[in-house]
Order: C-alpha cells, then structure tokens, then sequence
C-alpha cells in the first residue's frame, strides 16, 4: 500500500506536466465505450486495451455478472449501463470474461461459499445455470474446462444485455454494438466471439 499511496502522493504533479490532456477531462466525459468485466484485480481493462483517461467507461463485478433487468428492482450495475447508454452515448459495449475466474470456478466447482453469503447470494441470484455443473471438477484456473465454462458465462451476460431497453433499443437503430471478449492473464491473449463461426477467435 505504501507504494500506491506514494504514487498518488505525487500524481498531481504528473498531471502537470499532461495539463491540456486533464483540462479536457474536467469538462465532461465521452467515453467510447462501456467495458464490463470481472473486479478480479489481474484484469486492467486500460492496460488491455490501451486506453487513456475517459476512454472508458468501466462496470465491475464479481464475476463480470450482468444483473437482469428488472425496472422495479433498479440495481448500480442496472443503473450504470442505462447511464452509459442513454446519457453518455456509448457507442460499443464489451463484455469481458477472463481465465483463472474465482467466480465462474466457484460455479463449476460447486464450492461451498457458506463463509462468504453475499457472494453465494450474488452467485444464485445472478449467475446463470449454464455456468453449473460442467463436470470440470476440480479444474485449475487456466483449464480448457474452465476457460469454456468462462467463455459460455460471458455469453450469457451478453445476451442478458441485449434484453435491457436501452440496449435493444439503441442496438436496433445501429447506435450501439455489443461484442464479448475473453482474456487469458497468464498470457495477455485477447479472443472476441465470433456469432458467424461460434467460437471465439484472436482479434
């Protein structure tokens, strides 16, 4: 922490030197695009993606989870998205699952999560049964089995976006497109799914 916090310590004189980049900043933001993705601290969406400040717009969760939308139940992922979308204008929505996933092994694995209820809760709840009982087993992190278990999540949530009115909407006047994206941390490898072959592939 003491390197973070001395680092922070000295930003605003790096941010001095940058000072047209950062007075652009202050006068509002466009992000390009609305990047969803897991909250595990090895996936950096700006490191993979190259991404300055105000290029993205970021939505994580445990486990890159895409709550559905319920209207009567407003939730701060539900929220964001709807902001994203229909206040800041999006143009492109990435949705990124990532190998070595604690959630989605949790789910394949069946673990026991007694211990932490909030994360049970948020794993009923929300994850899809399409993430269960794949037969992996005691799959490591880095196993096909795991990585296709991943790759069908990101999927799921992909689709659970399409159903948001905001999305559909601004998706059926070409305003908006939505692509899902797996990224391996043991490697930097990013592969995007491609509907027309069903797989995903390198970009």
């Amino acid at each position: 922490m003491q390197q973070l916090t001395a680092y922070a310590r000295s930003f605003e004189s790096r941010c001095a030197e940058r000072g047209e980049d950062f007075d652009r900043l202050g006068a509002g933001q466009s992000p390009q695009a609305l990047f969803i993705t897991c909250s595990d601290s090895r996936v950096v969406p700006a490191l993979i993606t190259g991404a300055g400040p105000g290029d993205l717009f970021e939505l994580r969760t445990a486990g890159n989870i895409v709550p559905e939308y319920r209207q009567e139940q407003p939730a701060g992922e539900t929220a964001t998205i709807e902001y994203a979308v229909r206040v800041l204008g999006v143009r492109h929505i990435v949705v990124c699952g990532h190998s070595h996933c604690g959630a989605v092994g949790a789910m394949v694995r069946d673990d026991d999560l007694s211990g932490v209820p909030a994360v049970q809760g948020w794993l009923a709840a929300a994850a899809p049964e399409q993430s269960r009982g794949t037969g992996a087993g005691a799959a490591g992190g880095g196993s096909p089995e795991l990585a296709e278990a991943v790759q069908r999540h990101a999927l799921v949530q992909g689709e659970r976006l399409r159903a948001y009115p905001c999305v559909a909407e601004a998706m059926a006047e070409g305003r908006l497109s939505l692509d899902v994206w797996f990224y391996e941390v043991h490697t930097g490898a990013v592969r995007g799914y491609r509907p027309e072959v069903r797989e995903f592939q390198r970009l």
